[in-house]
């Protein structure tokens, strides 16, 4: 029997992916005007940005509780290998309930047979990951090289982002609401990674077309063998600006890839319209 794939829906991946790839989808929740939606399977990406477009901060949470019983109780029941590739802890208390939920059934099912990572990623970054790894689950791969390759990755995966309003992340806590308000009036856009899984500022740049140019130049500094990797973007509710950023991906550096997807309704209700986000490793496996 092969390995079970479990992935949240933080990682950014289209519906159809799960369904074809026989990956176990664990979607997170999104509240607007009181209303609990499942992120990909009953609220839109599109239906977050019109909230938030319309003066609206639509509310997140972690998955449930229930679902990882579920899920993970028939992993047991099967006699199943599990690997559940987790939205960053340090963004989501998903990881830490799943464990919580593993300790719980593995008293009723001592025969539970599953890891659950902590990838310290998010959105595509983690998409990536569930990718690589459902690819080599659905080739026959046994789960000590599938958590190989899973571990590498998560270790080597990079994240560049930018937003198109720093008020979003001022609402969340990640600027002050001064700089905020200055980067609005300076057309000032931050460009940030992901650092053990927080979300940090690199610099702030003033004017769009700086800010494309220094997220090519930094994918150049920090990417390894960028022709052979596939590059991932996400972007909320922006694809013109995406498909711009690939077709300079594509003439600097000539990747196996570049994959775009829209970030999904859980990551777009905190960081807003027109958030545009790229990933790649910083190393390959030897």
């Amino acid at each position: 029997m092969g390995v079970k794939i479990l992935a949240d829906s933080a990682c950014d991946l289209p519906l159809p992916f799960y369904e074809q790839n026989q990956v176990a989808l664990i979607p997170l929740k999104v509240y607007i005007d009181g209303h609990e939606y499942q992120d990909l399977q009953t609220i839109q990406p599109s239906e977050v940005y019109e909230s938030i477009r319309s003066g609206d901060f639509p509310k997140t949470s972690q998955a449930s509780p229930a679902l990882f019983k579920e899920l993970f109780t028939n992993l047991a029941i099967n006699g199943e290998q599990g690997i559940y590739i987790a939205f960053s802890s340090e963004l989501s208390g998903t990881y830490q309930t799943a464990v919580m939920i593993m300790e719980q059934v593995k008293e009723e099912h001592p025969n539970l047979d599953l890891t659950i990572i902590d990838t310290k990623c998010a959105s595509l970054g983690q998409g990536l990951i569930v990718m690589e790894a459902a690819r080599l689950a659905n080739e026959g791969a046994t789960k000590e090289e599938i958590l190989e390759d899973v571990l590498f990755r998560c270790q080597h995966m990079e994240h560049l982002f930018t937003v198109d309003d720093l008020d979003y992340l001022a609402k969340g806590g990640r600027v002050s609401k001064a700089s905020a308000f200055l980067g609005g009036l300076l057309n000032i856009k931050p460009l940030l990674h992901v650092e053990e899984g927080k979300l940090v500022p690199i610099e702030k740049i003033r004017g769009r077309k700086k800010l494309l140019r220094r997220i090519i130049e930094t994918i150049k500094e920090r990417g390894e063998h960028l022709e052979s990797q596939v590059i991932a973007i996400s972007h909320a509710d922006d694809e013109e600006a995406a498909n711009e950023i690939k077709e300079m991906i594509n003439q600097e550096f000539g990747p196996k890839e570049v994959y775009i997807n829209a970030i999904g309704a859980a990551i777009g209700a905190h960081t807003g319209p027109a958030t545009i986000a790229i990933f790649f490793l910083n190393k390959i496996r030897p």
